[in-house]
């Protein structure tokens, strides 16, 4: 089962905003919230400056380093992704939403990864159908 965009950034945002009170300081906390805002509202950019600031703040957030893969991910930075989510896994193995993420993660790269080949083929194809007629 494919896990589209819209339901990794909800899992990501719903993870921050239950781990945010747990542990780490004031500064990282909010850190972590203004970036859900900010992708909330689509700014990518925005997001991963704060998930960045919030990982400073506190290295051992399994919660930031899921959100800064996840726009990673949504920035098409996808080397980045996957070694955030890794960093993710390796503080929280178990954590449900983040092993959910990563794992769509993987079927949707596999998915891009293929896609180019796909496109090819079907214009392979529709060019030998053109030729036919």
């Amino acid at each position: 089962m494919r896990i589209s965009k819209p339901k990794i950034i909800g899992f990501s945002l719903c993870l921050a905003l239950v781990m945010t009170g747990c542990g780490g300081s004031v500064y990282q906390r909010n850190q972590l919230q203004f970036g859900v805002v900010a992708a909330q509202n689509g700014l990518w950019d925005e997001a991963i400056f704060r998930w960045e600031k919030a990982i400073a703040a506190d290295p051992e957030s399994a919660a930031a380093y899921n959100n800064l893969a996840v726009a990673y991910e949504k920035k098409g930075r996808f080397e980045d992704a996957e070694k955030a989510y890794q960093r993710a896994l390796a503080l929280d193995p178990e954590h449900e939403h983040i092993r959910a993420n990563f794992k769509s993660f993987q079927e949707n790269l596999d998915q891009i990864e293929q896609d180019p080949e796909d496109q090819r083929q079907e214009k392979k194809e529709k060019k030998d159908e053109t030729i036919k007629k």
